[in-house]
């Protein structure tokens, strides 16, 4: 079997007397939509932010594309090729959607602070260059007409979008969605569904969590289910939805 792309091994979280992650483990493949799923408060987002730097871990490892992750660095995290959106939306609101893009891409940046004082040729050609990419992002996210615009005034559906572009400008080889259909109607949930299965297509592999099973059922390779800190199923959609622990966990006891 091939090396996964993401592999976290018995990761534990602790927030002083709070146990929001034990022993919880996953493993992706390049390529692949994984779900990550559970109900509030079952550790999802302390997960995220653990796989992608913002928290270090108390016990476990992550590693990725072989090699370990730079425990509670999300900014060298990305570096190395994972990139996220969150729960609630985070972009420069009071920038145009172009910049909010432009700003993602600098994570591959090469001139250092003279050429950014002086403006040297190597600057004004790579910020081109970046200018460039951050227009072809927004082509693909679907919301090119938009570029302009200043951030904060876009709809709910295409902030989101936004989001996923300025992602996508760090050259992911993961794509770590929190959330992403959250607020969205049923017709901008099935544009975001096609987005995320062409993402994966061109070879960017995508981890999400998400409220709506029936959503991530239909999108997912595998699921991860994780309860009180805990995973306690894993394994196709099908076997998943189908486990009696997840059920318990979603409907309550009882229900069969």
């Amino acid at each position: 079997m091939p090396c996964p792309l993401l592999e976290a091994v018995r990761i534990g979280k602790r927030f002083g007397g709070l146990r929001a992650l034990n022993d919880v483990s996953l493993a992706l493949g390049a390529g692949s939509i994984t779900g990550l799923i559970g109900p509030n408060g079952a550790g999802k987002t302390t997960f995220f932010n653990v796989l992608t730097g913002i928290y270090k871990p108390d016990s476990g490892t992550v590693r990725f594309a072989g090699e370990p992750l730079p425990a509670g660095r999300p900014h060298a995290v990305a570096a190395r090729g994972i990139a996220r959106t969150f729960q609630n939306i985070r972009l420069f609101s009071n920038m145009t959607v172009l910049e909010n893009v432009m700003v993602g891409r600098h994570v591959r940046t090469h001139a250092g602070v003279m050429g950014a004082v002086f403006r040297t040729a190597e600057t004004r050609q790579e910020e081109a260059a970046i200018r460039d990419s951050a227009r072809k992002l927004l082509d693909y996210v679907g919301i090119a007409a938009q570029a302009q615009r200043i951030a904060g005034t876009l709809s709910y559906g295409d902030q989101r979008r936004l989001e996923i572009a300025r992602a996508l400008a760090t050259e992911p080889k993961l794509l770590a969605l929190d959330e992403p259909a959250a607020g969205m109607n049923a017709s901008e949930r099935m544009q975001l569904a096609n987005l995320v299965r062409r993402i994966r297509e061109d070879g960017t592999a995508i981890l999400l969590i998400e409220h709506d099973v029936k959503w991530v059922s239909q999108l997912c390779d595998h699921i991860t289910v994780l309860d009180y800190g805990e995973c306690i199923a894993e394994g196709t959609p099908r076997e998943v939805l189908a486990h009696s622990k997840v059920i318990e966990a979603y409907l309550g006891k009882g229900v069969a």
